[in-house]
């Protein structure tokens, strides 16, 4: 992506994008929804830019060698001294794209990622220093990773290390990202190295939460398993029997293992919201809206682990995800969070008033 004037805005390549966003995550959507602009688009893009990204790294019809040169491709368009072009990226992926009848949002998203881009071009400079890099992080950690498993073609994560290291290059970065968008402006130094010291840990609390409860669809739909190899043997579980229901209840045991170890982040994600700033747009609910639904995904996780390894999934109601919405949008504040997390930590949570 070199460097060049920057494009006005096109307000319907936004609008579309905004769109986008609502039908690739639902989570990410709402977050997006409750900012208000222009840090609204700022995430927006910001987010779209690391989900093409992750669409290819997820997608196992694609051979592991092709991913990753996919990868690097893509990282070379995002790179400001680059002359890559994100046309050059649209063409290579080209021959992957599912059929029209079978194109999903996801996909939809990678192959117009010129649009994407173009539209990201037309942010603010500064707002643009501020995304590329943890972007491209997040980009050469995927390609790092697909790398690293390519004779078995899906990731096979082997140690708690690896896991770790896995989630930083997926959320971490994108923990970062935000940061760096919050404290584009005058910050105090004490806020800025507790915003930094946490941001990360943030990102690693949403990313193994989504690990935990997703480990079904990870392996059947992905080829990919992250519960960690050596815990797993810890517990006579192979890896490639992380969903075969002779193991369930020891597979189960390894769901919960990886679901406290999320757990041990969460009081310095909650850190990381009591010290962000509310600026530019940026709300307190955008953030603390999927850190209370990571924290009753937990819950739930815990009390019934072993649905994370069936179709049935684990996931927190409706009505809950309704009732805390409601509550952050509708004026909680910094300190109510300890409360609210202790509450639905607890029990679903459902509203007083």
């Amino acid at each position: 992506m070199s460097q060049q004037e920057r494009p006005r805005v096109d307000h319907a390549d936004l609008q579309w994008c905004h769109e986008s966003v609502q039908g690739v995550s639902r989570t990410f959507a709402l977050t997006v929804d409750v900012l208000e602009e222009p840090m609204s688009s700022y995430i927006c893009l910001g987010y779209l830019v690391c989900r093409i990204a992750d669409t290819v790294e997820d997608a196992s019809h694609i051979p592991p060698a092709d991913q990753t040169n996919l990868l690097r491709t893509y990282d070379a368009v995002l790179d400001p001294e680059d002359e890559t072009s994100a046309d050059t990226f649209a063409r290579e992926v080209d021959p992957f794209l599912p059929d029209d009848e079978e194109m999903t949002d996801d996909w939809a998203v990678v192959r117009d990622s010129p649009r994407v881009l173009r539209t990201f071009q037309s942010l603010p400079s500064d707002v643009q220093r501020a995304i590329v890099p943890p972007a491209r992080e997040l980009v050469q950690g995927m390609a790092e990773f697909v790398e690293r498993y390519e004779d078995d073609g899906g990731l096979r994560i082997q140690t708690r290390h690896e896991l770790e290291e896995y989630c930083y290059y997926a959320a971490g970065t994108v923990g970062n990202l935000i940061t760096n968008l919050v404290t584009r402006h005058d910050v105090s130094a004490d806020r800025r190295r507790r915003l930094y010291d946490t941001a990360e840990e943030f990102g690693l609390l949403l990313q193994l939460v989504n690990i935990s409860k997703d480990v079904y669809d990870d392996y059947t739909a992905e080829d990919n398993v992250y519960l960690p190899a050596e815990w797993l043997r810890d517990a006579g579980v192979p890896q490639e029997g992380v969903v075969d229901e002779r193991h369930e209840e020891r597979a189960a045991s390894v769901v919960r293992r990886t679901a406290e170890y999320a757990g041990s982040f969460l009081d310095d994600a909650q850190t990381y919201l009591e010290a962000i700033p509310l600026r530019d747009g940026n709300t307190l609910e955008a953030w603390a809206i999927p850190f209370l639904l990571a924290v009753g995904t937990l819950r739930e996780l815990l009390a019934r682990p072993e649905d994370a390894l069936s179709s049935t999934g684990v996931k927190i109601s409706r009505r809950e995800v309704l009732a805390v919405v409601t509550e952050m949008t509708e004026g909680a504040d910094r300190e109510s969070l300890g409360e609210l997390r202790r509450e639905i930590t607890a029990a679903p949570y459902r509203r007083s008033g």
